[in-house]
Parts: C-alpha cells; structure tokens; sequence
C-alpha cells in the first residue's frame, strides 16, 4: 500500500496514511484524553486488489464513516478488535455505504456474517482482499479483544507477518487501560506474552496514537510492565491494609497525574486486586 505513493506522517485526520504494503490508517478526528489523536480506521489489501477490509469503522460519525467508504473503494469485509464505542458506533454509518459483511467477537456488532473465532484450538484465519487475517484472541483489555496478523495470501504461517493490527491491545504509545467490566489482568499478560512470541520485529497497527515499530518487543516492555505495576499494588495493599479501595492505592502509586487520568488508572488497579484475589482463592 505503500508503493508510489508519497509518505503522510502522523497524525494525518481522514486521508489514507500507508503503513506497510499491505495496510493503511484512516485517522478519524476524534481527539481526546482516551483516544489521543483519535480511532485508527485500518485498511488491509494486497497489491492489485479490487477490494479491501476495513477494522474499526470508528465511533458515531457519519462524515468519517463517507470519507472512508469514498477513500478505499470496494470493502469486501469489515471486522472490529472490540466492543468499545470508539471503534464500533460507526458501524451502521459504513453500512449505509457498503453491504460488506461486518464480523466481530461478540455477535451483537456482526451483521450478516458469523462472530469471529477466538476460542478454538486453532487461529480463525480470514481469506479476503488477497490476504490471510490470522485472528488472534488477545483478551485482556476487553474480554472480546483481537488482535490480526496480516499476510499476503497463501504466504503460509511460517512467513512472518506483514503487519499486526492492535485495537487497543497495545496502543502507540502508554499502556492500555484495562476495562474494570470485563477487563482481565491474568488474560492481558497472556497476551502479551502471545504477541511478544509471535510478533517480534512486526509493525503494529494500534488502535490509537502512531504505528508500533516492533509489536513483539512493545508487548515484553508492556507486560513486564503490568508485572512490575502489580507488585506496587501488592506493597500497597500489605501498607494501606487489606480492605483498602481501588481508588486509595491507585491514589498511593499514581503520583503527579491528572485526576482524569487517576480515575482511568483506577479501572486497571480494579482488574490488578480481582486478579490478585482470584490467584488467593486458587492458593
């Protein structure tokens, strides 16, 4: 996607960013403190392709939803990383553009087509735009989170990836939150630990902020972090005492962040003490 075509930096609002040959971001222009520049539209297709996919058609936004459909032609497929409103609003906003078939995790985002499958002894992979989409259940953020390995086309499973696309698994910079509703510590570090065996040296396609140069390495720093994080939370448990809240040992690690941000970090930390006293109920 990226041959003959003259390089746009990021942050670049409703034009084609390319990203690697076989992918491209259409940044929606949503700014915010959860979405940083905004939601990353991404668009995979093989070189010559007639038609293309599409993750994440963004939040409710009909201009960004007109703008992608006039921006990439065909779409054979849409698929969504997760259930978060930032990604999947603009759902039926591309739908009135494109009969593409929609596929997600959770059956309720999917319109006239299956839920993806990520809990099978095998990797789902997706035949479509001349690519193979390796669909990889990377829970952890959301219980419904995906992450996609992209490959040309009959490539084989042994070629390594041409890219990965993220949702919030990892984003471009910082660490995701981990939703408090259904948010899994235990499953994020299984994540990681899946992306960092699979995608070492792989450009990552996150969500939000600018592309990820090496999603294998981004995943080890990220877990170790979470690793390092929940032993703080542990210390702070054992100073604060065992019936201390969320928010007061979120308030006794954060320090000098916004109290925005403070109550975000507190989501996490909720996830990090039902991780904890899962693993006490197990002992």
């Amino acid at each position: 996607m990226t041959a003959g075509l003259t390089p746009i930096s990021f942050p670049a609002y409703e034009t084609l960013r390319p990203v690697t040959d076989l992918s491209g971001v259409i940044l929606c222009d949503n700014p915010s403190e959860m979405t940083f520049e905004g939601t990353n539209t991404v668009v995979l297709r093989a070189p010559g392709s007639p038609t293309c996919v599409v993750v994440d058609p963004g939040p409710d936004d009909r201009a960004h939803a007109e703008r992608i459909a006039a921006i990439v032609g065909e779409v054979e497929l849409v698929v969504v990383t997760h259930r978060h409103g930032d990604h999947t609003d603009g759902i039926d906003h591309l739908r009135a553009f494109t009969t593409a078939p929609v596929r997600a995790a959770e059956g309720r985002f999917c319109r006239d087509a299956a839920p993806l499958v990520t809990d099978g002894d095998d990797d789902e992979v997706i035949h479509a735009a001349g690519l193979d989409i390796t669909v990889l259940g990377t829970p952890g953020h959301t219980a419904d989170s995906v992450s996609l390995e992209v490959r040309p086309a009959g490539a084989g499973f042994t070629a390594r990836p041409d890219c990965v696309v993220l949702g919030d698994t990892i984003l471009g910079r910082d660490s995701t939150v981990l939703d408090s509703t259904d948010g899994d510590l235990g499953d994020y570090l299984g994540s990681m630990d899946l992306l960092a065996a699979r995608a070492d040296g792989v450009i990552g396609i996150p969500g939000h902020g600018p592309d990820v140069e090496n999603t294998g390495l981004a995943a080890q720093v990220l877990g170790q972090h979470r690793r390092d994080r929940l032993e703080q939370i542990v210390a702070a448990r054992a100073e604060l005492g065992r019936d201390a809240s969320a928010e007061a040992i979120t308030q006794h690690i954060y320090r000098d962040v916004t109290p925005f941000l403070l109550k975000v970090a507190e989501q996490s930390t909720k996830v990090a003490l039902r991780y904890l006293d899962r693993l006490d109920a197990e002992a």
